[in-house]
């Protein structure tokens, strides 16, 4: 009798330290995210959009999705709070319109990215490094655009899930398809494409490479700036520092952007520099206008929409009438645009410090230019933002 007794107590025992533990698996363990409270979160968050989707995204058809971290409801994340992307702090008179979040935009490219580990793990540095340093502060958001392929969109989320995790501030992501915001494109950009594109003819596919220049006439009004970067960038510096350039911006400026730190432009010019040799066009700075690198933009739509100067130079009769001048023919999409219009209408654009687009590349130092290569490639200050163009290696922290 005295057997069975023990028996019975030792099953007790261990019914009761097998309850416990099933109690502290679920209490101990109930803040990590783990593969299935990820799903669910995506889930939920897709459900919520399709309830709550407004025009807040690039355009009403754009297939975008949201992802969203730190708390933040779908809800919240499609709503626009423009007018304080600045980052000038609201007013608080305790209403809830003027508590609503504040919005900081940024739009990247993000095509072709499924079949590259090169550009997925630009995209790691850049994604990494950007979270690491960014501060913002409580009732801020930062949202991520991405305009994608459909294999990229897969892919990116999965990376996104992983790198998100760390954030310290709320951010939003958004994804939106590259084919749709081609078609809104094209007919706009399709006369400055032959001018600006690789090859003599105008491709449907290059639309894409000038999103920057028309972003204005695609994206809601509730949108009124946002910032573009490069994936091969390398974050030095809180990003939230660089919305605040929106607010150096002199009058009827509309874009801000980094001079190029090449002599790209002293070559691409050079038969207007040959038939007009006291110009200062494609010379190196301060005195001269070396053109723009689009690694790093700010982009002010709401100043581009109202520009007049700015609209008209997107007339095709205009482009034409600038490249026959400056005998102008480009391969670099945006970038190219924005240099020969700069030679005209300088006052269109803030100037960035080269610390916001602090440029790696040296090709043409060893293709023609080494002995001005220095004038044009010389960047004084800490750098803020690295930008590894043509596959240069970034330096480690």
């Amino acid at each position: 009798m005295a057997r069975v007794s023990t028996v019975r107590y030792y099953q007790l025992v261990l019914v009761i330290a097998a309850a416990l533990a099933v109690v502290a698996f679920y209490s101990l363990g109930s803040d990590r995210q783990n593969f299935s409270s990820t799903t669910k979160r995506i889930k939920e968050t897709h459900a919520s959009h399709n309830a709550n989707m407004n025009d807040g995204d690039l355009s009403s058809d754009t297939n975008a999705e949201q992802r969203v971290s730190k708390g933040a409801s779908v809800g919240e994340a499609d709503r626009t709070n423009t007018d304080s992307i600045n980052g000038a702090a609201a007013k608080k008179t305790g209403t809830a319109e003027e508590q609503r979040p504040r919005y900081f935009h940024a739009l990247m490219m993000f095509t072709k990215v499924d079949t590259s580990q090169a550009l997925q793990q630009k995209f790691q540095v850049a994604m990494r490094s950007m979270l690491k340093h960014a501060r913002f502060e409580d009732g801020e958001v930062l949202t991520l655009h991405f305009v994608s392929d459909e294999p990229s969109r897969e892919i990116g989320e999965k990376m996104l899930e992983d790198l998100l995790q760390g954030a310290t501030f709320r951010c939003e992501v958004s994804f939106h398809n590259v084919k749709v915001l081609t078609e809104k494109l094209f007919p706009i950009v399709e006369a400055m494409q032959k001018h600006f594109s690789a090859g003599s003819g105008t491709y449907y596919s290059d639309a894409i490479f000038f999103l920057s220049v028309a972003m204005h006439r695609i994206m809601p009004a509730e949108i009124k700036r946002i910032v573009q970067l490069d994936l091969d960038l390398k974050y030095r510096t809180n990003i939230r520092e660089l919305f605040e350039q929106f607010n150096q911006f002199p009058a009827g400026a509309v874009i801000g952007i980094a001079r190029e730190m090449q002599p790209v432009y002293r070559h691409t010019f050079w038969a207007y520099r040959r038939e007009n040799p006291d110009s200062k066009v494609g010379d190196p700075p301060p005195g001269g206008s070396p053109g723009f690198n689009s690694g790093v933009m700010l982009l002010d739509l709401e100043a581009m929409r109202r520009s007049e100067p700015y609209n008209q130079l997107l007339e095709p009769r205009s482009v034409s009438r600038l490249a026959d001048k400056y005998r102008f023919q480009g391969h670099l999409g945006d970038q190219d645009f924005f240099t020969m219009i700069g030679m005209e209408h300088p006052s269109l654009f803030h100037v960035l410090d080269c610390a916001w687009n602090r440029q790696l590349c040296t090709w043409w130092k060893d293709h023609g230019y080494g002995d001005v290569f220095q004038l044009y490639y010389h960047c004084q200050g800490p750098v803020k933002i690295y930008h590894g163009n043509c596959n240069t290696p970034i330096p480690d922290d």
